[in-house]
């Protein structure tokens, strides 16, 4: 099962290396909100390896509130960037 966290701590290096190549804001929000998405679901497996269900409440939620916040913050920038009347 180890293995298995090892693999998912790997993923998370991808996103972190988008965001910090990425220039453009909207790349950015993505890599992050894939990032938030990976720590919550590594949150939910350490839970179930260690069979303890406070972290995997704090797992789920991130996944719930933390994506919420993204596409909040998604909707203000477009709304930021249209042209006014």
């Amino acid at each position: 099962m180890t293995w298995l966290v090892d693999g998912m701590l790997v993923a998370l290096l991808i996103p972190i290396a988008v965001a910090c190549r990425s220039r453009e804001l909207w790349h950015r929000l993505a890599a992050l909100a894939s990032l938030s998405t990976k720590v919550a679901l590594v949150m939910l497996v350490v839970s179930v390896v260690r069979n303890d269900p406070m972290p995997g409440l704090v797992g789920v939620l991130v996944l719930s509130i933390g994506n919420a916040g993204i596409l909040l913050i998604a909707n203000l920038l477009r709304e930021r960037e249209q042209p006014g009347p």
